[in-house]
């Protein structure tokens, strides 16, 4: 199953100046007087660590003036520099630029995703525009731009190597993207477009917080938690205790706590409130609907795509993907899509049959579909994930995908208390090679919290790079797992465990990078690609080595039982019809939007006029209904692109056929290539080559079939 809600709250942003991370960008309050100590070089072990407990929220602004302040003074001189444009004083330098500047966004940006309370939205509705009034400047100043282009068309690129190449063409090209050639006047044009845009991701985002912090399901009647499983309740009565509500329980409007709920919930009029709650986010109709917000940005975007040369705002996003164009992804996504709703017409055939069986008069709907599922899944494969979770022990497993590094990468986890956190939830692990020698260091934050975004996802504090000397990575994996009763491990469902094993391997891309300069490094790739090694990290949860080892009994120790285990992987392909189309819904409106040029769009009446048109089944929701579609309106990160999940999804399927041949997904000569071809090179190299060096071939997409169970013909 795709994990479409990976990721990812962090997009990175490349700029001129290097890697900006901007994790979901937010805040802002602003003092007029601030130390600037955000702004020094990180001091510390491992070579440095963001300093989180200097963070003062209310100086965010102030500290950001000077740091953009700071690295307009830097590439203003490489821009005025008196000698000839070299790679070296031109390309090299702009990687090295702005490094206050970088250090302060890392801070902000988790501040932003894992701590949005209190000043924060104010802060973030004032800091974002002023990166984007930032990012603009640079990339629309002509003479830094005519030193870029002097280095991409002059003699020393023969001479450079490949990976200098790559980066000095995508440099420029990315100049160009951003309108680097535009007149002035359509250079302002476009610096008011994208300032605007700014204003309303960081509304977009604000509204959606709002009414996931906002709407809770409060449980009075213990009678109402009939079907639950223990964990569950013991979850549901911590979140009311920490609501201030000690004899009640609560769902939260997350999907942590909704989709376990909506599995397992007999109550069926409490299921359909809990699934209104969460698929009504950002559309009530209040201060906190985005229908508006979302006409406006689709509108900028399209404005923007033609002022730039582009067609429309897909045409724009897709040219430096791997798909290149919208056809191409448009094409795989409708090859899968009728055999997706086909297999979801026979999942609710089942369904519909066990719900009469048991004298419930009812038609299937969105808030029955997990519920009878569970009941299908039962009868078919005699399969009861109840009896599963008491063996997933987050900690466990997190033991379990360390040991799995160590085993493909040789990397060794000691974890350290000697550095400061944002968050007393949060841990830190040192991370070394085989040899001892220091890797990064790799930060976990595995718990939901009021002011934290929903959805996991990966992201760095500083990326690896080696231009004057080694700089070691320092990555993080977020994620929003409940936490278990007072005394008691913290127990996950299987999907939660996949999506563990998925966010660390985008924690693995980065810290096996090997590359020299930033903008290449670790998971700076397409964004059809990066998904690739993170859904391949999946497969190495169902090894009989993690299983055997780390997925073991929170009670008794004893391992997951081998009845268990072979149940699990005859359901492999078991549901898939809904896991396929309610994200391919989300992907194809995605598309379709972003296709529609600049024509007025009213949300709500599109999403539903393209979904009929698709043949959507009644009984699924999309998976991010449009009015909360984080991915694509909180940034311009993954807008016309969450079809990526699929074309990575394609490359995953392919590539693990790799290791199955082999006989061992641990077999040292593949996870050797693995990490050379793919998991080391950053976009050093294009990623259809590093694909190929891997698989001996192109990718061939039948394996994705194969791999979700549709037919293949």
């Amino acid at each position: 199953m795709l994990k479409v809600l990976k990721l990812t709250l962090v997009v990175q942003l490349c700029l001129a100046i290097g890697i900006l991370s901007r994790q979901a960008l937010g805040q802002n309050g602003g003092s007029k007087v601030a130390d600037q100590s955000l702004l020094k070089p990180w001091s510390g072990p491992y070579g440095g660590v963001p300093p989180w407990n200097l963070v003062r929220p209310d100086e965010f602004v102030v500290n950001f003036e000077a740091a953009i302040a700071d690295a307009e003074k830097e590439v203003d001189a490489i821009a005025n520099d008196p000698a000839p444009a070299t790679f070296e004083n031109t390309i090299v330098a702009l990687e090295t630029a702005g490094r206050p500047l970088a250090r302060l966004s890392a801070m902000f940006g988790v501040h932003s995703s894992n701590l949005n309370v209190g000043v924060l939205p104010d802060v973030e509705r004032t800091v974002v525009p002023m990166l984007s009034k930032h990012e603009d400047k640079i990339v629309q100043n002509s003479k830094l731009f005519a030193r870029i282009d002097a280095v991409f068309h002059g003699e020393e690129f023969k001479q450079l190597d490949a990976a200098q190449q790559r980066l000095v063409d995508d440099r420029y090209k990315q100049f160009v993207r951003q309108g680097a050639k535009l007149s002035q006047a359509d250079k302002d044009r476009l610096s008011k477009i994208n300032q605007r845009l700014a204003s309303l991701f960081t509304d977009f985002s604000q509204n959606v917080l709002a009414d996931e912090q906002g709407y809770v399901t409060w449980i009075e009647d213990q009678a109402d938690l009939a079907g639950l499983p223990t964990s569950i309740v013991a979850g549901m009565a911590a979140a009311a205790k920490e609501k201030g509500k000690p004899k009640q329980w609560a769902v939260t409007n997350t999907r942590s706590s909704v989709d376990p709920f909506l599995t397992y919930a007999e109550n069926r009029s409490l299921r359909e409130q809990v699934w209104r709650n969460f698929y009504n986010r950002g559309d009530n109709g209040d201060q906190h609907d985005n229908n508006a917000i979302i006409s406006e940005i689709l509108k900028l975007r399209a404005v923007r795509a033609k002022l730039l040369g582009y067609e429309t705002h897909a045409h724009w996003r897709l040219e430096p993907q791997m798909a290149k164009k919208p056809e191409a992804a448009m094409e795989l996504m409708l090859k899968v899509w009728p055999k997706a709703v086909a297999r979801v017409a026979e999942e609710v055939a089942d369904m519909q049959d066990i719900a009469v069986q048991a004298g419930d008069k009812i038609t299937i709907e969105p808030w029955d579909y997990r519920f009878y599922a569970e009941k299908v899944r039962k009868l078919k494969y005699d399969l009861d994930f109840n009896e599963v979770k008491p063996y997933l022990q987050l900690e466990k497993l997190r033991e379990g995908m360390m040991w799995a590094a160590s085993k493909l990468y040789g990397f060794q986890f000691t974890q350290i208390h000697d550095v400061p956190v944002f968050h007393p939830d949060v841990r830190v692990w040192r991370v070394d090679d085989a040899e001892g020698k220091l890797v990064g260091l790799w930060y976990f934050d595995p718990y939901a919290r009021e002011g934290k975004r929903s959805g996991a996802w990966m992201t760095d504090y500083r990326a690896q790079e080696n231009i004057d000397e080694p700089i070691t990575t320092l990555v993080s994996n977020n994620s929003n797992f409940v936490k278990g009763a007072e005394g008691t491990p913290a127990l996950i469902s299987w999907d939660d465990a996949d999506t563990l094993f998925h966010e660390f391997g985008h924690a693995l891309h980065g810290l096996c990078s090997k590359v020299r300069y930033p903008s290449q490094s670790g998971t700076s790739v397409a964004r059809d690609y990066v998904e690739f090694p993170s859904q391949l990290n999946e497969h190495w949860l169902m090894t009989p080595e993690i299983l055997n080892q780390f997925a073991v009994h929170y009670e008794t120790g004893e391992a997951l039982p081998k009845e268990l285990i072979d149940k699990i992987e005859k359901a492999a392909t078991f549901n898939q019809g809904f896991a396929t189309v309610e994200y391919l819904a989300s992907a194809l409106v995605d598309m379709k939007l972003h296709l529609a040029g600049d024509v007025p769009i009213d949300p709500d009446a599109f999403e539903k006029r393209t979904l009929s048109e698709l043949g959507m089944p009644p009984q699924i929701p999309m998976r991010h209904r449009t009015p909360q579609f984080m991915h694509i309106f909180s940034d311009d990160g993954y807008s016309a692109g969450y079809y990526s999940y699929l074309w990575s999804d394609a490359l995953t399927a392919d590539a693990a056929n790799v290791f199955e041949e082999a006989g061992s997904y641990y077999d040292p000569v593949v996870a050797k290539s693995l990490h050379d071809h793919i998991m080391s090179v950053g976009d050093t190299i294009d990623p259809v080559e590093g694909f190929r060096a891997f698989r001996g071939r192109d990718v061939d997409t039948s394996a994705l079939l194969r791999k979700r169970g549709f037919p293949v013909e």
